[in-house]
């Protein structure tokens, strides 16, 4: 065996030259929205039970949804919602063969973020 000197060579990839690519960008916040709509729908539960159970549990949480924070929960509930289903639809074309090429992979990812935004926002504004 080879006497190697594993001591002094750098991690792979080394934590000062490494650049994030947007493909690996996109990648993680496909993971983070699936999370993130995993408690949206906890929210979303929460609120059938309280209108299920009683008339005062209901008006906390509809007051809670109300609210500007509620609002911005479900603004970026449904941005999750747009961003993590162009994220699946991105990966059923990769998996039948198209678009795997670097530059077509990062026009998608930065696409799937104006798609997502634009959605949300059409869906805003009609309902």
């Amino acid at each position: 065996m080879a006497d190697v000197n594993r001591g002094n060579r750098p991690l792979s990839p080394h934590i000062m030259i490494y650049r994030p690519q947007m493909t690996s960008i996109s990648s993680i916040m496909v993971r983070i929205t699936g999370i993130a709509l995993l408690f949206a729908t906890i929210l979303v539960v929460w609120w059938l039970i309280a209108a299920a159970s009683s008339e005062s549990a209901f008006a906390f949480i509809d007051g809670l949804w109300s609210s500007w924070i509620g609002k911005l929960v479900q603004l970026l509930a449904v941005w999750a919602l747009f961003y993590h289903a162009l994220g699946r639809l991105r990966h059923v074309i990769w998996d039948l063969g198209y678009l795997v090429e670097v530059e077509a992979s990062e026009k998608m990812a930065i696409g799937m973020f104006v798609l997502a935004t634009v959605f949300t926002f059409i869906s805003f504004i009609c309902l």
